[in-house]
């Protein structure tokens, strides 16, 4: 094979390996024409993913709302723009909201999921739908006693503690849209925390990142979910305690 051809097959795999921008060709000192097009397109879906307002079911799917009785509750920020400049609403529940989780939410479960929209409606929808039946299932398999799902609007990592706090259930599943980035504005974060309270901060959770199609795919977050949940629930800890 001559060298320019070895040398292009070699770019190739490297770039099949990764979905950062490698080894982009140039035009003289600028990108070429086909790359900038590329980039402007992975900005404009970032901003998308950002300023989506959730549909729950369009988002998530009217048969996956039916079968797991999704619902809706909201933190304390009314609109998108209050939730993108005031992160510390985006922590607590709504009066409401908590009363529809003691409403219809079993307490004491040992693994309690929740969905929350976060800085990616799009990560939401092309995660979650396949995702959480994964989850619900793996772990009746195991013989858990699984919470009621639910969806956030305007998520923060940090409504955890609320949410444990209300419903009290050993092990607490975030998922919640990552910010994205130029590679994709399609990764979903699963974030996770063993009996969390208020005053708990990222040293009491553990995270999976990068839920999609060229990082963690849905099969693999399913079972590193499940597994670590069993391994916060051996050791009672989560965060710095736990190795995943």
């Amino acid at each position: 094979m001559p060298d320019d051809l070895q040398s292009f097959d070699l770019i190739e795999q490297i770039r099949q390996r990764t979905p950062a921008r490698v080894l982009v060709d140039r035009a003289g000192a600028a990108y070429r024409t086909l790359t900038q097009l590329e980039l402007r397109e992975a900005h404009a879906a970032a901003r998308d993913a950002v300023r989506t307002e959730l549909d729950l079911e369009h988002d998530v799917g009217a048969e996956v709302v039916r079968r797991w009785e999704l619902f809706e509750i909201s933190t304390l920020a009314t609109s998108k723009d209050e939730y993108l400049l005031r992160p510390d609403l985006g922590r607590r529940l709504c009066e409401q909201a908590r009363r529809q989780l003691q409403a219809r939410c079993p307490e004491e479960a040992d693994l309690q999921i929740v969905i929350g929209d976060g800085l990616s409606v799009t990560a939401v929808s092309a995660q979650v739908p396949r995702l959480l039946p994964l989850i619900m299932e793996q772990a009746r398999d195991r013989g858990w006693k699984t919470g009621q799902p639910f969806v956030v609007r305007y998520c923060r990592v940090g409504v955890m503690n609320e949410i444990g706090e209300l419903l009290r259930p050993q092990v607490i599943v975030l998922l919640i849209g990552e910010r994205p980035g130029l590679a994709t504005a399609e990764s979903l974060s699963a974030y996770m925390a063993f009996e969390p309270r208020p005053g708990h901060s990222d040293a009491n959770r553990n995270l999976i990142s990068n839920i999609h199609a060229r990082g963690v795919s849905i099969e693999r977050a399913a079972a590193r979910i499940i597994n670590l949940a069993a391994e916060m629930i051996r050791v009672q800890s989560s965060g710095v305690q736990v190795k995943k």
